[in-house]
C-alpha cells in the first residue's frame, strides 16, 4: 500500500522523512525556532534537500544552534565556519547567522520569546490552506511580506518574503501540506 505525499519530497529517503515527521508541525521552541530560521536563511537561492543534508553539519559547525553562543561569535570563529567544507560556505550568510542571533534574543527580551513574537502573525493558530497540489501553494504572501519586513526592521538579514514563508511551512505555522497528503489532517489537528 503506498502513501499518498506531497510530490516535492518524492524519490529521497531523507526529503520524505523530513516531509513525513517535521514539515508543517507546528513548532514552539525557540532553540528549534532558530534552528529553522539559520537552515532557512542558508537555504536562500539553493534547495532545502541541499540544506537536509547538511542539516548535522550545520549542528555541529553552530554548536547545535545555540543562539547565546552564536551571537558572541569571534572572527575566528567565523573563519573557521568559512573554511568548513560540511556547511554552505557564504560569508553574507555566516554573518547573518550571527546577526539575527543578536536579533533573536532582544525579541526575546521584548516579547518574552521568539515564540510568542512569531506566533502572534497568525493569531497563535495555524493558518490551514486547502491545496490539492504542492505546487499551488505561493511562494510568498502578504502575510510573509510583512513577517520580512518586521524582521528586517529589527536588524535580521536573509529573511526576505520567501524565505520567511517557506519558514512559516516548516514551522507550522501554514499548513501547505497537499489535501490529498497523508499528511495533512495529521498537521491540521495540531497547534
Amino acid at each position: 500500500m503506498s502513501t499518498h505525499k506531497c510530490g516535492w519530497c518524492l524519490g529521497d529517503d531523507l526529503y520524505e522523512a523530513y516531509h513525513d515527521h517535521e514539515w508543517g508541525v507546528p513548532l514552539h521552541d525557540d532553540h528549534l525556532l532558530f534552528e529553522f530560521l539559520v537552515l532557512e536563511t542558508f537555504q536562500a537561492g539553493l534547495s532545502w534537500i541541499t540544506i537536509l543534508r547538511k542539516r548535522e553539519n550545520f549542528r555541529v559547525a553552530f554548536d547545535h544552534f545555540d543562539y547565546k553562543k552564536i551571537a558572541l561569535y569571534t572572527d575566528t570563529k567565523k573563519e573557521a565556519l568559512l573554511q568548513d567544507a560540511g556547511i554552505i560556505r557564504n560569508k553574507l550568510k555566516v554573518n547573518a547567522t550571527i546577526t539575527n542571533a543578536q536579533a533573536f534574543m532582544k525579541i526575546q527580551e521584548e516579547f518574552g520569546s521568539f515564540d510568542a513574537y512569531i506566533w502572534k502573525f497568525v493569531d497563535f493558530t495555524p493558518i490551514q490552506n486547502s491545496w490539492k497540489d504542492y505546487k499551488e501553494a505561493p511562494a510568498n504572501t502578504a502575510l510573509s511580506d510583512a513577517i520580512s519586513k518586521d524582521l528586517k526592521k529589527r536588524g535580521f538579514k536573509f529573511v526576505g518574503t520567501t524565505v520567511m514563508y517557506a519558514f512559516m511551512q516548516a514551522i507550522g505555522m501554514v499548513n501547505d501540506h497537499a489535501t490529498t497528503c497523508f499528511r495533512y489532517n495529521e498537521v491540521a489537528l495540531l497547534k
